[in-house]
């Protein structure tokens, strides 16, 4: 019974030195066991910063600098470049007629060898962990995260969705899926779309 009384003794003044200081101020930092991160040395948007020699915090852009997007400029300003990453409100930038998917590709592209190759690499960069190299969804993720399945880009549900629609989950994500828009141009996710009818008309389902 002593044993009792002391474990709980000891129990008691543990709970309360732990709980004790909770919601008080202190005139020092606390000691931070886990710090997760809450104090980074970094520059924060329109603060000050004795770092730089003019104290300012925001830098100019290097002479020269173009914007992710555009082409190096030319006589019209700035041109667009392959890195598009969405700005229009069209079929190319959406994968919508209005308020609909639209079939089809855009007449903007140009399908050849060359553009169904870029598919291909890019497919099998972004979209093979998760979706498998046939589109099966049997990627290496599947071996790791069960629940819920990776989509089956083979499935006919999928097969029978329009092209804009493709384009549009890819952009957009669905579900667990992120969307890509910041990671793959417009051109590359159509690339990705028609690459996905080869891999879908050559499994034969």
């Amino acid at each position: 019974m002593r044993w009792f009384f002391l474990i709980l003794a000891i129990a008691s003044i543990t709970v309360a030195l732990a709980l004790g200081p909770r919601g008080e101020k202190f005139s020092s930092p606390p000691f931070m066991l886990f710090p997760d991160m809450d104090n980074q040395f970094k520059v924060k948007a329109q603060k000050p910063s004795e770092f730089f020699e003019n104290g300012q915090g925001a830098r100019v852009p290097v002479e020269g600098t173009v914007p992710m997007g555009y082409a190096a400029p030319g006589e019209n300003g700035l041109a667009s470049s392959r890195l598009d990453f969405s700005r229009g409100a069209d079929y190319f930038n959406t994968g919508l007629f209005g308020d609909f998917y639209g079939k089809g590709f855009p007449e903007e592209l140009k399908m050849d060898e060359a553009f169904l190759a870029r598919g291909k690499e890019r497919y099998q960069i972004t979209c093979t962990p998760c979706h498998g190299t046939s589109g099966n969804g049997a990627g290496i993720v599947s071996k790791y995260w069960a629940i819920p399945p990776t989509a089956n880009l083979l499935d006919p549900r999928v097969k029978a969705m329009p092209e804009g629609q493709i384009f549009w989950t890819i952009t957009h994500g669905k579900g667990l899926m992120g969307p890509y828009n910041g990671v793959l141009s417009v051109s590359d996710r159509w690339a990705i779309t028609a690459y996905l009818r080869g891999l879908q008309a050559a499994s034969g389902n």
